[in-house]
């Protein structure tokens, strides 16, 4: 009985309170649990602690300066990954600056995420005047693939699951998700928590091609008497390296690579047409397109460019709306490159015609012819430098690292750089893609070095690289291997132009005369060099990538190098009307 009397007397065993957690661990464990690693922002309110506790979970936080780099960072990891780059924002002007980069990244088919914190909604929808106020879910519309707003915390994991798949299924592209600052607070049952989020299965899944398309393809080359492959940068994201070699070498036709597809195959390769670009797009009859878009790089596939003679199309794709889109399409082939490309080497038979002698001879004689002109222009060495000069020197010590990853914007930098530096492996040169936009460098070289942690050479024109120079603290604090070059000819364009009043002012493209770029980066502890010779900056640049440390060359050339808008003088209204 009294054993009976004390069991009911002990004072009752307390529950447990229940473990919890909030929104900022439920977004990080979300982006863990889709293997991402590293996010690419700046810190502001609302989402410090997102980066400090994505940092303390053993993510990879990388601060910027400005948000427009960071995004385009992301942008770049994003297209070399096939994984969404992130990019983290705080709301409203943090948004918007955020918001150039995405809308790039969306043009140019990189996969990448930006996530803003934003204000309340409740407060937004009433035009309060909340701290930052900004519709940003309906701005960011337009400019993204896919746009998603999370409300609550038990949505976190479905809000980046789908923002995930978006980004990289089909036609990749920019995604915005909105966070706004009182969702990040909100707490939930941390088992609950868990169980809400959503590993993402198959994120972009293979899209065979219709048997029907592949033989119509095979078909329409088979006719052809001039084919010509044509490589866009989609045909190096897709990462079928090998497929599309084998299609290039057993059919034998000629390939002419996009800029950010070189290295696809090496530019050295046998059957490249690159030194043969305008006579090879007047002159062939039949063009297959992996990758590639017949946009203003293209000339939207008319015009003399094309040449007088009809041509007939083959178009690898995988968005069925891309398909006539300027031209008709003679043979359209929907599916991931990989799987078409494999689907078309399995129908080169033995029976399929090799491009003729004649044709192949053809564009060997205009490449030699092409090639012979280029390495008389690349032997001179005038005092000061110039643009072929200095390029000359930069190609002969990257043409022993194959391995490093090549950054490239300007007008004339990007102009000549594009086809004097040869490319040997695939995914190794980033430069101003479809929109053809000055400030990608040193947002895409931090990208390029964080995500290879290889080393990254930027060719930047003075005026390109002034829209992201202050990245250079980025890339000291993180001792990152990047070795910056800038062309320092003292203008947009050229430094020779004078004021036509005679005023004060200096005229709209000069810069200062004669700055020295190389002090920027030695004010942040980097190496600086300045270089006045081909034979100078030779040895800068091969010191640059000995000592794997953050450097910049400032590359002196002739302020006069250099023409108008680059080799885009028909868009420019002036020059184009002064040509008439």
């Amino acid at each position: 009985m009294a054993d009976v009397l004390e069991a009911t007397t002990q004072a009752p065993v307390e529950a447990k309170a229940p473990q919890m957690t909030d929104g900022f661990h439920l977004v990080i464990d979300a982006l863990k649990l889709n293997d991402i690693d590293t996010i690419f922002g700046l810190v502001g309110i609302p989402i410090t602690d997102l980066a400090r506790l994505a940092q303390a979970e053993g993510m990879r936080f990388i601060g910027f300066r400005h948000e427009q780099h960071a995004g385009n960072a992301a942008a770049i990891a994003g297209y070399m990954t096939q994984k969404p780059g992130i990019c983290l924002t705080v709301s409203a002007p943090g948004f918007l600056n955020g918001l150039t980069a995405l809308a790039n990244a969306t043009t140019n088919c990189f996969p990448m995420i930006l996530i803003s914190g934003s204000s309340e909604r409740e407060i937004v929808d009433l035009q309060q005047g909340d701290y930052e106020e900004m519709d940003q879910l309906n701005a960011a519309k337009p400019y993204a693939k896919a746009a998603y707003r999370v409300l609550h915390a038990e949505d976190i994991g479905v809000g980046i699951a789908r923002a995930i798949r978006a980004a990289v299924s089909g036609r990749p592209g920019g995604v915005y998700l909105d966070l706004p600052a009182k969702l990040l607070s909100q707490t939930m049952d941390a088992l609950k928590g868990q169980q809400s989020l959503i590993k993402v299965v198959d994120a972009a899944p293979r899209q065979l091609p219709s048997p029907d398309s592949v033989k119509r393809a095979l078909d329409v080359m088979k006719s052809a008497k001039r084919p010509l492959i044509l490589l866009g940068k989609g045909a190096a994201y897709a990462q079928a390296d090998a497929q599309i070699r084998e299609l290039v070498e057993k059919s034998g036709i000629p390939y002419l690579p996009m800029s950010m597809a070189k290295g696809l195959l090496p530019d050295t390769h046998a059957q490249s047409a690159s030194a043969a670009r305008s006579f090879v797009l007047q002159e062939a009859d039949c063009v297959m397109l992996i990758g590639a878009r017949l946009n203003w790089l293209l000339a939207h596939g008319k015009g003399k460019t094309w040449g007088a003679a009809p041509k007939q199309f083959v178009q690898i794709d995988i968005s069925p709306t891309e398909i006539d889109s300027n031209v008709a399409i003679a043979a359209p082939v929907i599916g991931d490159i990989g799987s078409c490309v494999s689907a078309l080497v399995a129908g080169i038979d033995a029976n399929f015609p090799k491009p003729s002698g004649e044709w192949t001879g053809a564009i060997n004689e205009r490449k030699n012819k092409n090639l012979e002109k280029m390495a008389a222009t690349l032997a001179k060495n005038p005092s000061p430098m110039n643009f072929h000069s200095a390029l000359r020197a930069i190609r002969d010590v990257l043409k022993t690292r194959p391995d490093i990853n090549v950054v490239n914007e300007g007008a004339n930098t990007l102009d000549y750089a594009r086809s004097i530096i040869d490319m040997y492996e695939p995914r190794k040169r980033f430069d101003s893609g479809t929109w053809g936009i000055m400030g990608i460098g040193m947002g895409f070289s931090i990208g390029a070095a964080v995500t290879s942690g290889q080393q990254v050479v930027a060719i930047e024109g003075d005026s390109a690289f002034g829209f992201s120079g202050m990245e250079l603290e980025t890339i000291c604090r993180y001792d990152l291997p990047v070795c910056t070059i800038v062309f320092n000819n003292n203008g947009v364009y050229r430094g020779t132009d004078v004021n036509p009043t005679g005023g004060k002012d200096v005229a709209p493209t000069v810069f200062v005369k004669n700055a020295r770029y190389d002090k920027m980066i030695e004010a942040f502890g980097g190496i600086g060099f300045n270089a006045t010779t081909p034979e100078e900056l030779t040895h800068a640049l091969q010191e640059a990538i000995k000592s794997g440390k953050p450097t910049l060359i400032n590359a002196v050339i002739d302020e006069a190098a250099g023409t108008e808008s680059g080799r885009l003088t028909n868009l420019n209204p002036q020059s184009a009307a002064m040509k008439k």
